[in-house]
């Protein structure tokens, strides 16, 4: 299916256009009035249906000219991040506001763009290990969730860094909610406190009042049932705790993210992703933490206890949602058409350079590199680049005169772009 963008004064105009450029057949996808004048519409055919070509008319001798060699489209960044969000089931507003900061970054890596975009629109602060005294840290979310793994898997790490760890769990309800805690604590020769009430929390917090990390397990909460979450408000306010919300990924992305609103009400500041090894799509984990202004803290892809916590970041985010063999096929077929470039740059005669309008999105990150600034990806605390991956400041190529410049790519093809983020079926707008 081939998709474009039209762009008129007026909606008749637009529609004229479309019919002309794709034909009778054309499905539109979806229209909008731009703020400095005019509509836009994108629109939709299948390849099979476009319009035949106009014959090439007779040279001198009455030999026919010989079509043009058609012209390869170059590799667009942009449109690697729209089918990775698309594929995920990204919210279509939030994808569309990723896709403007990734298509305004000077890389042709899509994972960099990516790791970018993500960087500029989430926050990401990892969880204490416990070699700065910290808040005793409150794990709480719905049941089955993943808390009291989590809970050992914290532990585990503290300990192996030679850190005093205090446990307590609340959850006193289920079936075996202890004892399976308590095997953890047992291999690890830590004591694990039982508490059922927030007095009985408070005086937890005094035994523990100079040890370096201190964990809270608590009972899983339905987030849509009052009584159950003024329970887990009474007992937060026992102490000076952090609670910090453990969400599993693929679940359904409104439904995870009306559970996050109801857990920031208690106070969440962070989310915690578990099952990440059971789960392909992460549109679910990008709408939590937009809905709900949290930050990305760490995340489990392991049922493991020994295998630990991942701390999580731009970058790292961005690998899982473009996996490296996607890249490696960027990054062929984009190889030609940079070697072409380069050579096209040096046949440059006078070297003046005239720098072409900027067709940047409407969009401006709030960190990171913003569309048109011609910078490397700026990501947040935690990253650690891979061995393969290419510098972090490409240098500018060198600029040809105005009348050897290549078009600049217009606005409807990145409208275009981001529709198809947009038209996909599970993609849907956050309320």
């Amino acid at each position: 299916m081939r998709l474009k963008s039209f762009h008129a004064k007026t909606m008749s105009d637009a529609m004229r256009m479309v019919r002309q450029s794709l034909g009778d057949d054309a499905i539109i996808v979806a229209t909008r009035e731009e703020e400095g004048g005019g509509v836009r519409v994108t629109a939709a055919v299948e390849e099979d249906a476009l319009p035949p070509a106009p014959a090439a008319g007779g040279a001198r001798g009455g030999r026919a000219k010989a079509p043009p060699k058609p012209v390869e489209p170059e590799i667009d960044v942009g449109e690697v991040v729209a089918d990775a969000l698309q594929r995920h089931g990204v919210p279509a507003t939030l994808a569309e506001q990723l896709i403007d900061a990734a298509s305004g970054l000077d890389t042709e890596d899509p994972r960099l763009a990516l790791g970018s975009a993500l960087d500029s629109y989430f926050t990401f602060n990892p969880l204490p290990d416990g070699r700065a005294p910290v808040k005793p840290l409150a794990l709480v979310g719905p049941p089955g969730s993943g808390k009291t793994l989590v809970a050992a898997k914290l532990a585990a790490r503290a300990v192996f860094r030679k850190c005093s760890v205090g446990v307590i769990t609340t959850d006193t309800v289920r079936a075996g909610g202890v004892d399976q805690l308590a095997a953890f604590t047992r291999l690890m020769k830590l004591k694990l406190a039982t508490v059922e009430d927030p007095d009985a929390l408070a005086g937890a917090f005094e035994v523990h009042r100079r040890t370096d990390l201190v964990l809270v397990d608590t009972a899983g909460r339905n987030p849509f049932d009052a009584e159950d979450m003024q329970d887990l408000r009474a007992m937060l306010s026992a102490g000076e705790v952090e609670p910090v919300l453990v969400l599993p990924a693929g679940l359904d992305a409104l439904e995870a993210a009306d559970m996050a609103l109801a857990f920031k009400a208690v106070g969440v500041r962070r989310l915690l992703v578990t099952r990440l090894d059971m789960a392909r799509r992460l549109g679910s984990v990008l709408a939590i933490a937009a809905r709900a202004r949290l930050s990305f803290c760490d995340v489990s892809v392991s049922s493991k206890v020994a295998e630990g916590l991942t701390a999580l970041n731009p970058l790292a985010l961005a690998r899982m949602m473009i996996p490296a063999e996607e890249k490696a096929v960027a990054a062929k077929e984009s190889a030609p058409r940079r070697a072409a470039r380069t050579a096209d740059w040096d046949e440059d005669e006078d070297g003046q350079a005239h720098q072409g309008a900027d067709h940047g999105p409407d969009h401006e990150p709030g960190r990171g590199s913003g569309p048109g600034s011609g910078r490397g990806p700026n990501f947040g605390r935690g990253y650690q680049p891979e061995e393969d991956e290419p510098e972090m400041e490409p240098a500018p190529p060198p600029q040809r005169r105005a009348a050897a410049a290549k078009p600049s790519k217009p606005a409807a093809a990145k409208s275009a772009t981001k529709a198809k983020a947009a038209s996909s079926p599970s993609s849907r707008t956050l309320p």
